[in-house]
């Protein structure tokens, strides 16, 4: 059994996700002429409270705890930091995959798992982060000979901890490598169940072209039966069609990445329709050059439509930046001011899988927030 008797799920604080209110529109137009900088990242109250829905803990991995790590196992890595960091430029998603897994060879022990987690969270409190849903993608350390419940209790060891020691509410959400075999991910779920895991939901990450989701629907039904919520990866670099098939096959209620939606009319009409979520990582599409710069990234075009769009960090660790920066980073790219950078971190609130009572705590956080910031 998983060593993790200790830590239970706050059934009370996390619940399928059911928004307040639909998104808003933003009413103006995308970008303006005169570009201006603000400043989310903090004010006289601190840094905007955000939630952060799409983050891969693996890619919170920091190339200084990479040779902490390993140095704790007597492992002489072929590079020194400076080269590693310099292997940061990725020309596809698949590129920065390779460097990604290879990068995970340092976590070993259940204490290195929760050493991660706790240095993300410490990050994320810096950030503004009040709620976090933790990706996490155990294929990719039972395939390396880690038992899962090291992997797994080390980083549910550390979110035990979260919100008495950094005030982050959160939840894991176990995500199945697509370009690993159905049955293996099956496997993974099936022993995550039967050993009573506290999961939140399951995710789909991964390599996505050629492997869409519907290979899935057979494992997503065994989680929807557990009562698991369910995310997807679709749309990031895989077509329109992927998010439909997260949507009708595999019943996600919330797309992670979707960006590519706007090929689609009719999916968009759909999005916005039934207010599905998307959990959209905007550094993370101009690293992997989904998108060719930020100025160019769709997400005010999301907004204008009525999509419910949330900025996120995905892997902080290689894509330039944490939360916080995605916001400053939008910020001073199309001069979005204090009170629309608030209704975006709301767009986050709404989407959250969260107690409508924690909802509404952190739409007041955010409201104080902006009474104090005023809309600089």
């Amino acid at each position: 059994r998983a060593e993790t008797g200790n830590i239970a799920p706050e059934t009370s604080r996390l619940r399928p996700w059911s928004p307040l209110r639909p998104a808003v529109r933003f009413k103006r137009r995308w970008p303006p002429i005169e570009p201006v900088p603000a400043k989310p990242a903090g004010s006289a109250r601190g840094p905007l409270p955000t939630t952060e829905l799409h983050l891969h803990i693996e890619g919170t991995l920091e190339p200084e705890l990479i040779f902490e790590l390993a140095g704790r196992h007597g492992t002489t890595l072929p590079f020194d930091i400076d080269e590693l960091r310099r292997r940061y430029d990725f020309v596809d998603l698949q590129s920065f995959l390779n460097l990604y897994y290879e990068n995970m060879s340092v976590l070993r022990t259940r204490q290195d798992f929760a050493d991660l987690t706790t240095a993300y969270l410490r990050r994320a409190q810096q950030a503004g982060v009040r709620h976090a849903e933790i990706f996490f993608d155990p294929q990719a350390h039972t395939v390396r000979g880690i038992p899962l419940d090291v992997a797994t209790g080390g980083v549910l060891d550390a979110l035990g901890r979260s919100e008495a020691d950094f005030g982050v509410t959160t939840g894991l959400i176990v995500t199945f490598l697509r370009d690993r075999p159905v049955a293996e991910a099956r496997s993974v779920l099936d022993e995550l169940l039967s050993t009573g895991t506290p999961l939140l939901g399951v995710g789909l990450d991964s390599a996505e072209v050629g492997y869409p989701p519907r290979l899935f629907e057979e494992v997503f039904d065994v989680a929807r039966g557990q009562g698991l919520l369910l995310v997807a990866h679709a749309g990031e670099e895989g077509p329109p069609a992927y998010i439909w098939e997260a949507l009708d096959v595999l019943g996600v209620s919330r797309v992670d990445h979707g960006i590519r939606c706007l090929e689609d009319t009719a999916l968009v009409d759909r999005l916005v329709a039934d207010q599905i979520p998307l959990t959209v990582c905007p550094l993370s599409n101009v690293r992997l050059r989904a998108v060719a710069t930020l100025a160019e990234h769709p997400l005010p075009r999301l907004l204008e439509r009525g999509v419910l769009a949330t900025v996120n960090s995905d892997d902080p660790a290689y894509f330039g930046g944490y939360v916080d920066d995605n916001f400053a980073q939008l910020a001073a790219t199309f001069g979005w001011r204090n009170a629309e950078l608030a209704e975006l971190a709301r767009n986050g609130v709404r989407a959250a899988f969260i107690s409508d009572e924690r909802r509404t705590e952190l739409h007041d956080d955010i409201t104080a927030w902006v009474s104090a910031a005023g809309n600089s």
